[in-house]
């Protein structure tokens, strides 16, 4: 019996192999993201998807692009909408963890540059370069460029090694994050909240 396939356009095929992609990546990690495996997610054929990207190392740095775009967008309402009082700046800390975290960007951006494929990270790096230079704009007062600088390494660091560091100084889970959410608040002028030991 065979399986009729839906006739999707360039874009959409691209698409959907983007976020066959991220789900691969939040499941099982950067090296589980390969042509033959979206492929199969998604009922393509390996030679479908060589003809999107032309290659894994091009999956992956459109996958970085695809997140970044995803990321940076969350991150700058977060911040637009803390600025305003409508939200509460803890926000930005979390999204930011959570993006590096949960939705896999750390793990993807050590593999790239653990494989070699350093220049794959530049489309994430000018989406976060291009986020500062806009939330920067009107508040020169403000080291928006320095928080962003710490503020990603901490979450890259804390999605690689955050946990195990953290029960290795008999510290809870999680308390990188609570550590970011204290500086920004003191960043802000804004007092930080007690933390449970």
């Amino acid at each position: 019996m065979s399986t009729v396939r839906a006739r999707l356009s360039p874009q959409e095929s691209r698409s959907a192999a983007l976020e066959a992609a991220r789900a691969l990546l939040i499941e099982a990690g950067p090296q589980a993201v390969t042509l033959k495996a979206v492929a199969a997610r998604i009922g393509r054929t390996h030679a479908n998807l060589l003809h999107h990207f032309g290659s894994a190392s091009e999956l992956q740095a459109e996958l970085g692009r695809y997140l970044s775009e995803r990321i940076t967008a969350a991150i700058g309402d977060a911040v637009v909408r803390a600025r305003q009082g409508e939200a509460d700046p803890r926000e930005i800390v979390d999204r930011t963890f959570d993006a590096f975290g949960r939705e896999g960007a750390g793990a993807l951006a050590a593999w790239m540059i653990l494989s070699g494929n350093r220049d794959a990270l530049n489309p994430v790096l000018e989406a976060i370069h291009d986020l500062v230079d806009h939330l920067g704009a009107g508040h020169e007062d403000r080291p928006v460029h320095e928080t962003t600088l710490w503020l990603v390494l901490a979450a890259l660091g804390d999605s690689l090694l955050g946990e195990s560091m953290a029960a290795a100084l008999g510290l809870p889970p999680g308390r990188a994050r609570d550590l970011a959410r204290d500086h920004l608040l003191a960043s802000m002028g804004l007092a930080a909240e007690p933390h449970r030991a």
